[in-house]
């Protein structure tokens, strides 16, 4: 049995309102099992809406919730089963921290939510021990609750999404507020019929209000935002554009690795591969970030790949340009040096930013209006740029 300091310790820990610690056990190689009480006696039935305290039946079951340091924490708890003496209603109680047939506490569910929105469903299962379609039901949960209300006041739409495996084309797609930085929708496919379908939910009167849309390099996001909130500008979302430029030195440094394994000469083909060894995240690190060791790294590189150093300073300097310039104009003209110095190296991203550099240097305005890039584009100025880039 615990001591009442141990109890003391645990229910600080676990902080939770509602329940509290009266025992617990640790067991090796599944984690820490919590057993909580609840402190209120009287609930509120739902037919009647008046107290009761008569309990029909105990029925216990087991969550996960928020780990403790590297232990995996379980609470079993009592969700009670209750009898209503004014009405003769039975019901089982509600419990703020858990949904109803759910198996982990929703701040467990946010923080599973928060990790997949920055990467992918295989890897956070991985690190949670949990399986993929348990994610994969967290999210429909979400999308549900999602359903039953519209976004108030929204502005600034975000638009992106979630890889069930990185790599592969199976996503879904989240909605996000870029003002408030909260999730207001989410879809489990990525097709155009799905998302508009999702998005003529909320109406005209939430879409005629959003003045900024943000998405990433995908035709299809342009095209909704274009039929559904015309009035919108469309922003390329920076992070977005700097990965299709890593995502294709990463494709060229592989694709120099794979070349010098099918080399004759053992003493080039090593040579090669020492000098790309642990190279990988050197070339797609920030300038600024490396270490010393790193440094060194770049330079081996450089002697055995040059092409692959060349486009390292070359995404460094678009990194530059999009962090550094003060508005539109001045974004728009170093992009149109940018571009003349990367079509040999980078010609994926050379004809992909080359599409899309009207909602690129909308990102360089903060006040970015319609008027903006229509202004650029009716004035020539903006085609006379891209054609000293060829």
């Amino acid at each position: 049995m615990a001591s009442n300091s141990e109890l003391h310790l645990m229910n600080q820990l676990l902080n939770l309102e509602g329940v509290k610690v009266k025992d617990y056990r640790i067991i090796e190689g599944i984690g820490i099992i919590l057993s909580l009480e609840n402190t209120q006696k009287k609930v509120l039935c739902p037919n009647c809406r008046k107290t009761t305290e008569l309990l029909h039946q105990n029925n216990f079951q087991t969550v996960r919730d928020l780990s403790f340091g590297q232990q995996l924490v379980y609470l079993k708890v009592n969700r009670r089963r209750m009898r209503c003496p004014y009405c003769q209603n039975k019901f089982t109680e509600e419990l703020e921290f858990v949904q109803k047939r759910r198996v982990h506490t929703l701040r467990f569910v946010k923080k599973i939510i928060e990790e997949v929105l920055s990467s992918d469903i295989k890897n956070v299962a991985k690190r949670n021990d949990l399986s993929e379609q348990e994610i994969e039901t967290m999210l429909k949960d979400l999308g549900t609750d999602l359903v039953k209300e519209k976004p108030v006041n929204l502005k600034k739409l975000g638009i992106d999404e979630i890889a069930v495996v990185k790599g592969q084309r199976n996503y879904y797609v989240v909605f996000v507020d870029l003002e408030k930085g909260k999730l207001v929708g989410l879809v489990e496919k990525r097709t155009k019929k799905e998302i508009t379908e999702y998005l003529e939910t909320w109406g005209e009167k939430v879409l005629s209000k959003i003045k900024e849309v943000s998405i990433d390099l995908w035709k299809p996001y342009k095209n909704i935002a274009e039929e559904l909130m015309p009035q919108a500008e469309i922003v390329a979302d920076r992070f977005h554009v700097m990965k299709q430029v890593t995502d294709e030195l990463d494709s060229a440094r592989r694709k120099i690795k794979r070349e010098a394994e099918k080399l004759k000469s053992k003493f080039q083909k090593e040579k090669i591969l020492s000098g790309l060894t642990k190279s990988k995240y050197v070339l797609l690190k920030n300038e600024q970030d490396l270490n010393e060791d790193e440094k060194e790294k770049l330079k081996e590189v450089e002697k055995v790949a040059p092409i692959l150093t060349k486009m390292y300073v070359l995404k460094e300097k678009l990194r530059n340009i999009l962090e550094n310039s003060k508005d539109w104009r001045e974004g728009l003209f170093n992009l149109a040096d940018w571009l003349k110095d990367i079509s040999d190296c980078f010609p994926k991203s050379f004809g992909t930013i080359k599409r899309w550099i009207g909602e690129i240097v909308t990102y360089f305005d903060e006040r970015t209006t319609q008027g903006i890039v229509e202004g650029i584009n009716n004035k020539g100025l903006l085609l006379e740029l891209i054609a000293l880039s060829y």
